[in-house]
């Protein structure tokens, strides 16, 4: 069986829809705060929601405005290059398979690469930004990716098939 384009287009839409709920729910303010306040960071539910507040977002804050700025771009550039990569990496799905692993996978990958890039490209816009500092915000980001991935993964999967 031949798996269209227009399959990709969904598989990429599902994928990219997820990636948004993910940064507009979780990286809201309430939801950073509730976290915060709520949860310990030595334990692996804490850790787990905490890494989930990574790309948090806000309108009104202390920070300086190139670091909000930066701290915004984080978020919005995370949605932009999950939806980029899981149209690039749509191609690399196996055919045979009808692409269930494969779109997982896919998913999950393009997640990790895209928390990367994103928290490179938005360290360089902060007050103090360094090539150290845009390496650790992509370390995290990348670690983001890796522990909130298999979401988009299995938004990945059920993406309708042909």
């Amino acid at each position: 069986m031949v798996i269209t384009r227009s399959r990709y287009r969904t598989a990429t839409g599902i994928g990219t829809l997820a990636a948004l709920t993910l940064v507009l729910v979780c990286g809201s303010p309430i939801f950073v705060d509730w976290v915060n306040s709520n949860t310990r960071s030595d334990t692996a539910g804490g850790l787990f929601l905490r890494t989930l507040t990574w790309p948090q977002w806000s309108f009104d804050s202390a920070l300086a405005t190139r670091d909000l700025l930066a701290q915004d771009l984080k978020a919005i550039l995370v949605v932009v290059f999950a939806a980029v990569f899981l149209t690039v990496l749509a191609g690399a799905e196996l055919a045979r398979a009808r692409g269930s692993f494969a779109a997982f996978i896919t998913g999950w990958g393009a997640y990790i690469f895209a928390g990367a890039l994103a928290g490179f490209v938005a360290a360089l816009f902060a007050v103090h930004a360094t090539l150290y500092g845009a390496l650790t915000w992509a370390i995290a980001g990348a670690g983001y990716g890796l522990l909130t991935g298999w979401i988009i993964g299995l938004a990945q999967m059920s993406a309708r098939r042909p």
